[in-house]
């Protein structure tokens, strides 16, 4: 009754911010029961923390030397970089983010993002977006590919009148879709797992080739992130491909008042651009880099898709969770 009192009251002081209704009870009750891995330095990352330690640069040059917010995110082109003002080889303790470790229930104090998209129908499709500063690469013959500022990860759920019937799991440049008793569950809800270093989701525990197995992924049963207790909560119109607020909770409820939703159109990079040859912390070879740039946000993954993956040409529903995108075992 609180919630639905304050989502009214938030309503009535910002009609154009929040829409009618706020994230359906569903959606929440069927949210993925997200595992971290144990190893994994690089915790989840709030992007209010992450905006504060950039600067917007254009081809390597500060944008106007601008400070960066969530609300002013928008106003910059899509060919802005949010370059980080530390070195991110040294590690500096916004990117590795252990304050941001789930307690023990579970709760982060970095917010997940939700967005929910009505496919018409009896069919909604709900992201769970997770963020964290820094992408740890690959290790191939010793050598690091692969590392970013940023990291854009989701789960996403598609539900049809209400219960869920099909789940897909990000990872890298593809992803793995799974009818949605494929999976085990815990109080209902899918158990997913976050790789180390690089944040794919996956399925199972272990170790996940990709690359054409030249390197792999591994998978634990860390830490509990429940995304549930703390995260910005968003509607997209799949008709006009905009946004609106659907209130949150937590610390994401509380910073997504003042932020909008505005940020979630822009189409730029949340990292720094890929470091040119000539800067002593890059290494390339066949096309393949030790620093690559960082990602788009979620309004480039195909939130408006039809098939249940990101990539809609290439969409496989496994119905075992022995099998991922690129391998069966």
């Amino acid at each position: 009754m609180l919630n639905l009192l304050l989502l009214t009251l938030w309503t009535s002081a910002r009609p154009s911010m929040v829409r009618r209704d706020g994230i359906p009870d569903y959606v929440l009750t069927y949210a993925p029961h997200t595992q971290l891995c144990s190893t994994d330095p690089y915790a989840p990352s709030d992007i209010a923390t992450h905006v504060a330690h950039v600067i917007p640069e254009i081809d390597y040059v500060p944008v106007n030397n601008d400070t960066v917010t969530i609300e002013t995110l928008s106003s910059y082109s899509s060919d802005v970089y949010l370059t980080s003002k530390d070195n991110p080889a040294s590690s500096p303790a916004w990117m590795l983010s252990d304050f941001n470790l789930p307690d023990s229930s579970g709760y982060s104090t970095a917010p997940a993002t939700i967005i929910l998209a009505d496919k018409g129908n009896g069919v909604l499709d709900a992201f769970y977006f997770l963020f964290y500063s820094f992408n740890r690469g690959s290790t191939f013959v010793d050598i690091v590919f692969g590392d970013h500022v940023g990291d854009w990860e989701h789960v996403m759920v598609r539900f049809i009148n209400e219960t869920p019937a099909y789940i897909y799991l990000s990872e890298h440049t593809g992803g793995s879709a799974y009818t949605y008793d494929t999976l085990p569950t815990n109080n209902s809800r899918a158990i997913t797992y976050v790789a180390n270093g690089t944040h794919a989701n996956y399925a199972t525990v272990g170790v996940h080739p990709y690359e054409y197995g030249l390197v792999y992924d591994t998978t634990n049963q860390g830490p509990f992130w429940d995304v549930t207790q703390n995260y910005r909560g968003f509607w997209f119109d799949v008709q006009s491909e905009t946004f609106t607020s659907a209130g949150g909770a937590s610390i994401g409820g509380q910073e997504q008042y003042e932020e909008g939703a505005s940020w979630l159109s822009w189409l730029g990079y949340w990292g720094d651009e890929q470091y040119p040859l000539s800067d002593p912390r890059q290494f390339c070879i066949l096309g393949e880099c030790t620093w690559e740039s960082g990602p788009t946000g979620p309004y480039s993954k195909n939130l408006n898709r039809t098939a249940v993956c990101e990539d809609e040409d290439d969409c496989t529903i496994l119905t075992s969770i022995d099998c991922d995108y690129d391998f069966c075992f």
